[in-house]
């Protein structure tokens, strides 16, 4: 409908990007819960809706973080995730792509290549959710199918896209499935539930380089096919 506007849609959409430093601005309770309310909107296989979790702030979320990174501190390798999220070697044009979003943020952040302390370090900032002064935690029924980690994907998107419309950002945060033993055992989660990422919300602070880090996109037409048009 040429008539509508889709400006402000578009905008959010495109100005959403992984934040890794935030500022400590308070996000009040209700303002999450509108964010989270709205992104339940996304749709499910029949209706489903299989998105659940947590929403940490102050004494509960310094909790969380405090044991998170007491375990990334000890260095146990037994910490894994339940789930794999990438593939057990990355072939083209996935490769060059993590390799060129690796070195453009440590390049905004002046690590070197090869500084195995700075990179552990800020690795290690996952678990304080970048500073955010709110952290998401997000689980799904181990019981559920691909179909339903689908649609949480779409959730997901919701939820940030709903951040942006309200001047806030985020950063989704596969590190914490690692540590979903001790996310258990601190929010006391029932065992059906799988971990599924952590996000950082709040304020992106202004001033520091890693958020200056804008990804690229492939265009449309080199991973999309288009036929029947006029």
């Amino acid at each position: 409908m040429p008539d509508m506007d889709f400006s402000p849609v578009d905008h959010a959409i495109a100005s959403r990007r992984s934040i890794r430093r935030f500022l400590s601005t308070p996000v009040p309770a209700a303002t999450v819960e509108a964010i989270l309310d709205v992104a339940a909107r996304a749709p499910s296989g029949t209706n489903m809706q299989p998105w659940g979790g947590h929403a940490l702030a102050g004494a509960a979320k310094d909790a969380l973080c405090e044991a998170v990174q007491a375990a990334f501190d000890a260095q146990d390798p037994g910490h894994t995730q339940e789930v794999q999220y990438y593939p057990d070697a990355f072939f083209e044009p996935y490769l060059s792509r993590r390799r060129a979003v690796g070195w453009d943020l440590y390049g905004k952040l002046g690590i070197a290549k090869g500084d195995a302390a700075k990179m552990k370090a800020q690795h290690r900032r996952n678990f304080q959710f970048f500073d955010a002064p709110v952290g998401l935690i997000f689980t799904i029924d181990r019981r559920l199918a691909t179909g339903s980690w689908l649609d949480y994907g779409m959730f997901l998107q919701n939820v940030m896209t709903a951040a942006r419309g309200r001047g806030l950002d985020t950063c989704a945060q596969a590190a914490w499935t690692n540590y979903h033993q001790v996310i258990r055992r601190v929010l006391g989660l029932p065992e059906e539930d799988i971990v599924i990422c952590g996000m950082a919300l709040g304020y992106a602070d202004p001033d520091a380089p890693e958020n200056m880090l804008v990804t690229e996109r492939a265009p449309v037409r080199s991973f999309m096919r288009f036929g029947g048009f006029i």
